[in-house]
């Protein structure tokens, strides 16, 4: 469930609140019970940075991935008969 931050303009009260997000606003202020509560926009918990986060981020090794020798030389399916996604 996604955390909300809310904020009352008249008495300024802050506050998270953890809520579905089927859930409706909350607008009346637990403080001091005005009806101006508002929702705030906020920035997200989490940022992605650098490139390739994902392959860094698992913890259990460091396994590079398996290189191919160079005597190898990767085929191509053939496209002449119109049978790959690129046609």
């Amino acid at each position: 469930m996604p955390i909300y931050e809310y904020r009352c303009p008249s008495c300024g009260f802050q506050k998270e609140h953890l809520q579905k997000m089927s859930d409706q606003p909350l607008s009346t202020c637990p403080s001091c019970g005005s009806q101006g509560y508002a929702k705030l926009l906020s920035a997200a918990g989490f940022q992605l940075k650098g490139s390739g986060w994902y392959a860094t981020d698992f913890k259990g090794g460091s396994t590079a991935p398996a290189a191919t020798s160079p005597t190898e030389t990767p085929t191509a399916p053939a496209c002449a008969g119109g049978g790959c996604a690129c046609h």
